[in-house]
């Protein structure tokens, strides 16, 4: 019976683990994100910072990254960048990356 009680507190470490990283490489994700939208939109390096987290805190607004999307295709498009949804969606899967292989190099 221990061993049953062992596996499955395991389990749940692992699962906390994975969430709680999955939810670091996000943050990290839509931060670069920001960073990146900043660029396109010529932002000086006080307004980028704050554009970025402004983008992580807009993934709050609701699951996924649907909410992520809307902003930066929003403020892109009023700063004038043609920048079409495709292209975001590119962005954010190459950041997905790099966000993926910052945090796993810091540990």
């Amino acid at each position: 019976m221990t061993d049953f009680k062992d596996r499955e507190r395991a389990e749940e470490a692992k699962f906390a683990l994975d969430e709680d990283t999955a939810f670091r490489i996000a943050a990290r994700r839509n931060r670069l994100l920001g960073q990146w939208a900043a660029r396109q939109m010529n932002l000086t390096p006080e307004e980028t910072e704050s554009y970025s987290r402004s983008v992580v805190q807009a993934d709050f607004e609701e699951a996924g990254e649907e909410d992520v999307i809307r902003k930066l295709l929003g403020d892109l498009t009023a700063a004038g960048v043609v920048v079409d949804e495709p292209s975001i969606r590119a962005a954010l899967e190459e950041k997905s990356v790099e966000a993926r292989r910052q945090l796993m190099g810091e540990s």
